[in-house]
């Protein structure tokens, strides 16, 4: 059986949703502290095929009884604050939740003989581009305490990997973004408070959600139009992606990929290779929508590297992955779910 942490919030219960949906007959165990989850998005706690417990990873014995009463094969791992701008001012909530409560996840997932693991990482680990498209290969120097939580347990990882035969795929993502597109319609989709990222941000804009303009941060960037660039992958994208990636560390055959021959782990990059800027994606949602977004040009955010676009050739050459949404296929999606959110 399979054990997701994160599984309420915005990625992981995209995941679960995609995950169920291809193994018919599979259970699999939720783990959700709920602080920024929501039970909406996996369709309440009635799921019988969802064992869900509302627990910190760091409570090592609650995580280990979950262990206990579950024959657990793998994990996947999502659980972690994820806002760029918080982590500089908060950097210790960062380095607390996301390194110090996995190492204790960890330290009872080996314990139980759990040696499987897919770990969401993030382009941040790469900081500032010296070349673009970033390929694996791109030095990991993070320009923000997100980055750098998330650069320590790919360590981590590496480190378990080297003494405790630990099987792990760090898929870092560049940035997700849109909602399901199920034949239902988006019944599960974005939803942040605050709300920190760009699309549902300018989509509530121009839905006059809003009472303020659209906030541009930085209009002096070494980019065509000042704004930043950003790859945008469709969440459902990166569901698969996992998906594929549990197959690969599963097989018998993986050995990973790094320097050490005994360390059996992989990273990949997860983006579309094409860069879009803050107002080519304004653009999209004014297209999308038929509605103006107000904006306004303010300060650059510390930490925001000017461009940040994958390379996903690894993707497609191990995993037999490539993305299957454009941005205005991104952005209609987030639209749709907008018009009928539920949480």
């Amino acid at each position: 059986m399979l054990l997701v942490t994160g599984a309420a919030g915005y990625i992981g219960s995209h995941f679960v949703r995609h995950y169920l949906k291809q193994n018919p007959s599979a259970e699999l165990v939720a783990v959700d502290n709920l602080s920024l989850g929501n039970l909406l998005s996996l369709d309440g706690s009635c799921n019988s095929r969802i064992h869900l417990y509302k627990t910190s990873l760091g409570s090592m014995d609650a995580i280990a009884g979950i262990f206990d009463a579950h024959e657990i094969d793998a994990v996947v791992h999502f659980a972690a604050n994820a806002y760029v701008g918080e982590s500089q001012i908060k950097p210790f909530k960062y380095f607390e939740n996301n390194v110090v409560e996995t190492l204790k996840f960890l330290q009872v997932m080996l314990a139980a003989d759990v040696k499987q693991i897919v770990f969401s990482s993030t382009c941040a680990t790469y900081g500032n581009p010296k070349y673009s498209p970033l390929n694996e290969a791109h030095q990991q120097r993070p320009i923000n305490t997100y980055g750098s939580t998330k650069l320590m347990i790919e360590e981590a990882l590496r480190a378990l990997s080297l003494s405790s035969q630990l099987k792990y795929a760090a898929l870092r993502y560049f940035n997700a973004a849109g909602a399901d597109t199920s034949e239902k319609g988006s019944e599960i989709g974005e939803s942040h408070e605050p709300e920190s990222h760009l699309i549902p941000l300018a989509l509530a804009a121009a839905m006059g959600r809003s009472n303020q303009p659209l906030k541009i941060f930085g209009s002096d960037y070494p980019t065509k139009d000042g704004t930043c660039v950003r790859d945008y992958i469709h969440v459902n994208d990166l569901a698969e992606a996992h998906c594929l990636a549990l197959k690969l560390i599963a097989s018998a055959d993986f050995n990973g990929d790094m320097e050490e021959s005994a360390n059996s782990g992989v990273a990949i990059n997860l983006g579309t290779a094409n860069g879009a800027t803050v107002k080519e994606v304004i653009a999209a949602v004014e297209k999308v929508t038929g509605k103006n977004v107000p904006c306004l040009a303010v300060d650059r955010r510390p930490g925001d590297p000017p461009e940040l676009v994958a390379d996903y050739s690894k993707a497609k050459a191990v995993l037999g992955w490539q993305p299957q949404f454009n941005l205005e296929q991104v952005v209609e999606s987030a639209y749709q779910w907008e018009l009928t959110r539920r949480y």
